[in-house]
């Protein structure tokens, strides 16, 4: 087993740092993928694993709210109207969870110096504390779809101070839908692909492509195909929101799967080289650590 080779101080930058592999134990079931979460459950720390079990630590004393948590949002699967994407799986807002949460949780305070909740967050863009969270996080949005108090309550989220990742779809229908639910949050503001120039890119790891992560279960049984979509995937985008001072408000990683790069680092050696490592923990940490020092 690699041995972390150093650990990152907050603001510093450096590259090539490399990331070790382990098994957490426990595992086996549950989890976000294996059944339905009902709205009594507030953390991820909550529900069973998906995968190989999640990590654990705790943070010293006089710490317990100060750290940066990640938030996971809840939504209604559908897509245009309701319609679409979606329909028959209500458990698509927690694919991934809670390994991709704590998994990467667990990497953000062990790379830097960041304090992180063990424990992570599921909120809904209505709750009362959404505010309390300035990163909140959506899976699949490619079945998104927002009533008119989630559209008022994100967009006031957005133009406060929030910050909202979606990761995990794929092709141009998938990104129409996304797209046609944010639009209802700004119709005057469009998505702008981010150039590798952003130090988004370069404030703790040195990244210098966007690479391409597919489901685990995509890469095994096609034989190590990493576009989910053919042709209509190819192509990883980073796209962006941005508010009236220039400031990242949305991140949008199209035609990847991070949360499979978190979910699944311990499942197969493979993978975790070729995409947990290289990819999606860099990515994830970086854009993090950006988004909680502006």
């Amino acid at each position: 087993m690699k041995k972390i080779r150093l650990v990152l101080v907050l603001f510093l930058a450096v590259s090539g740092i490399v990331l070790a592999q382990r098994r957490f134990g426990g595992g086996g079931g549950g989890g976000g993928e294996g059944g339905y979460i009902g709205d009594d459950v507030r953390t991820a720390r909550e529900v069973q694993s998906h995968s190989t079990g999640t990590p654990e630590w705790t943070n010293p004393k006089g710490f317990e709210r100060d750290v940066f948590t990640f938030a996971r949002l809840r939504y209604t699967a559908g897509g245009y109207g309701g319609f679409g994407f979606g329909r028959g799986r209500p458990n698509r807002w927690a694919t991934d969870t809670p390994d991709s949460d704590l998994n990467l949780s667990f990497r953000l305070q062990q790379m830097t110096s960041m304090k992180v909740s063990p424990d992570g967050r599921y909120l809904r863009l209505t709750d009362p504390d959404l505010a309390d969270y300035p990163f909140v996080y959506i899976v699949e949005p490619g079945g998104l779809y927002l009533s008119e108090p989630e559209v008022a309550a994100l967009r006031k989220y957005l133009l406060n101070g929030g910050f909202l990742m979606l990761d995990d779809f794929w092709g141009t229908q998938e990104w129409n839908v996304m797209e046609h639910e944010l639009k209802k949050v700004f119709p005057e503001r469009s998505f702008t692909e981010l150039p590798l120039t952003h130090p988004i890119y370069h404030c703790v790891f040195e990244i210098k492509e966007k690479g391409q992560v597919p489901g685990i279960s995509h890469w095994r049984y096609s034989g190590g195909d990493t576009s989910e979509r053919g042709e209509d995937s190819a192509v990883v985008h980073h796209r962006a929101i941005f508010d009236d001072k220039g400031r990242i408000m949305v991140m949008a990683t199209h035609n990847t799967d991070n949360g499979d790069g978190w979910e699944r680092e311990g499942e197969e050696h493979e993978y975790f080289e070729k995409f947990s490592e290289k990819i999606s923990y860099p990515l994830g940490i970086n854009i993090i650590f950006y988004v909680m020092t502006h």
